[in-house]
């Protein structure tokens, strides 16, 4: 029985573009008790690598999180397996802004601790305590509302290339992070100040909710659905677009934009830029942003160094690499010294 991955990323980009069938970028999660966590994991890769769906998916016995792709074709037999389990059942799905068919390559459904790396103690704080959901246009209102205070509770890199206009957008690398300096910060408001959060699709501000909450915030607002779901609701309400630049997302496309605002810049020449991209050199592979002119003349690398690496023979790079710890923990997201214009 097949319950992992037999084609490689260039492999699958190759059949999708043969195909040549539309695909749909998904996301959605939902809070709920998992019991036997494997068991549920290899169930839904049995289900989902016959349906072509491709994706990374986190199951924790707190529930799901799931960033996918899936032919248009196979979507309702898609949402007809999702309402077949329980606590999926109509669970809010957000399509993206921007389609693209190869935003993932592989299906990667992996047991975590959590769906979200929040480095919170749960046991401390009632996690179901949660703040009050808001739409679009509610959402509108609060932001121009003096006693508002408005958070961007993600991580530096994806609030550099947008954010909604007047937010407070910690300079932070971790979620964790940014929920200390918040609390830090607004430690004389938790009573007359309206506390509103967004995040890209909501999962981070289910969380933070309740532990501000908990911290004694007594105003807690979050955006229903993140800034995906706020998109759609402006363009279906004709609504006010109050959010400028990009939305970062996590698989290929790297963002979707929602404004044409341009506020970000090239970390390397410094011209305005929005584009993220990863240095070409497999040993580096850090996140950065990147023009169009400056990626031809680095060839797609951060620093002179990297570029010396990445025009070297492939073998002779393998060999550099070799005996090198190779993982997440050592890609600095968007932080080097030989960023030049990195804000």
């Amino acid at each position: 029985m097949q319950l992992y991955n037999t084609l490689s990323a260039i492999e699958r980009a190759a059949l999708i573009e043969e195909a040549g069938k539309e695909r749909l970028t998904i996301s959605f999660y939902t809070y709920a008790h998992i019991g036997n966590t494997n068991i549920f994991r290899n169930h839904l890769f049995i289900n989902w690598n016959e349906m072509d769906v491709l994706g990374r998916i986190y199951v924790a016995h707190e529930g799901i999180n799931a960033q996918l792709s899936v032919p248009a074709e196979n979507f309702n037999v898609f949402k007809e397996h999702l309402d077949s389990i329980s606590f999926l059942e109509n669970v809010r799905l957000n399509i993206a802004i921007e389609q693209d068919n190869l935003s993932f390559l592989k299906l990667k459904v992996k047991v975590r601790n959590k769906i979200v790396a929040d480095g919170l103690e749960d046991n401390s704080f009632d996690v179901t305590n949660k703040g009050i959901h808001v739409g679009a246009e509610q959402f509108n209102e609060l932001i121009e509302d003096p006693d508002t205070v408005l958070v961007d509770m993600r991580n530096h890199y994806e609030s550099e290339i947008g954010h909604f206009k007047n937010a407070i957008t910690p300079d932070v690398d971790t979620f964790r992070d940014s929920l200390d300096i918040i609390e830090r910060d607004l430690a004389d408001h938790k009573k007359d100040k309206k506390l509103v959060m967004y995040c890209t699709g909501g999962i981070r501000c289910e969380k933070a909710s309740a532990y501000y909450k908990h911290k004694g915030f007594e105003q807690v607002y979050q955006l229903e659905g993140g800034i995906i779901e706020y998109t759609r609701q402006v363009e279906n309400n004709n609504l006010e677009n109050k959010f400028k630049g990009k939305n970062f997302v996590f698989d290929h496309r790297r963002g979707e934009r929602i404004s044409d605002d341009v506020i970000a810049n090239c970390h390397q020449c410094g011209e305005p830029c929005d584009e993220h991209v990863n240095c070409a050199n497999e040993a580096c592979h850090l996140l950065f942003i990147q023009c169009k002119s400056c990626a031809e003349k680095m060839n797609n690398c951060c620093s002179d160094k990297c570029k010396e690496v990445h025009e070297l023979p492939f073998e002779e790079q393998k060999a550099l690499r070799k005996g090198k710890v190779v993982s997440n923990k050592i890609f600095k997201k968007g932080r080097s010294e030989v960023l030049k214009f990195k804000k």
